[in-house]
């Protein structure tokens, strides 16, 4: 798993997915949370108002995940580009 991490392009297809997931998670939370509140049972209604907490925090995960892949390259193709000079 640590090996599979250790590349910034799989990094950025793991963030890319988080990123995904937490947007539908929240939008399918929001949409059933608040839509549909009088006709649903209460864990169904619990699920979806987890999928509101969660769904950002898949979000941010993402994004934090993204910010260091793309350091990460960055900071590969310059070391590349150094050593060709």
């Amino acid at each position: 798993m640590f090996t599979y991490l250790s590349s910034p392009k799989n990094v950025l297809c793991i963030s890319n997915q988080l990123l995904t997931g937490g947007l539908a998670l929240l939008l399918i939370g929001v949409f059933v949370a608040y839509g549909y509140e009088g006709s649903l049972n209460l864990p169904t209604l619990v699920a979806a108002h987890a999928g509101v907490i969660l769904g950002p925090t898949a979000l941010k995960i993402g994004y934090v995940m993204r910010l260091i892949a793309h350091y990460n390259l960055n900071k590969t193709q310059s070391a590349v580009a150094c050593a060709r000079a």
